[in-house]
């Protein structure tokens, strides 16, 4: 499959982003759409994955806690094409980003069916973390000044 994956630019690019974050992550829970966006959203790291056709596959981003945590929040891979690498190849991108800005750890809240797949990418579980969504979450760090 070919895809970009890329920081949103143009004004439909960022309409799609928050478009998918909302209906991937916050409409199924019924959630309204000004739930979609919090304090972080100017000082942070966007990534959108769009396939050849513009259609918006993935999405994550980064903020910054403070100048040595890095968090990882809006993960989302479109139902159709998960568990195909590309969750993976977002998280990464992100990595990358915070260790160029100097950042020693990553932490994210992840949702139970999430575990697994950061497990896999080298996250550990720390606590239970309530989330505005309702959904049982759990926080999860990563050290990455290795």
């Amino acid at each position: 499959m070919n895809y970009t994956i890329k920081s949103p630019e143009t004004k439909s690019e960022w309409d799609k982003y928050f478009n998918f974050r909302w209906e991937m992550l916050r409409k199924p829970l019924g959630m309204p759409r000004d739930t979609l966006k919090d304090k972080f959203e100017e000082d942070s790291h966007h990534l959108i994955v769009l396939s050849q056709n513009n259609e918006v596959l993935g999405s994550g981003r980064l903020h910054f806690n403070n100048s040595k945590e890095g968090q990882i929040r809006y993960m989302a891979v479109s139902n159709s094409i998960q568990r195909k690498g590309l969750g993976s190849e977002i998280v990464k991108e992100l990595e990358l980003i915070a260790k160029k800005k100097g950042i020693k750890q990553i932490v994210l809240n992840a949702r139970e069916n999430a575990i697994s797949f950061y497990l896999s990418l080298g996250y550990k579980e720390h606590e239970p973390y309530e989330s505005d969504t309702g959904i049982p979450h759990t926080t999860m760090k990563k050290d990455l000044s290795n």
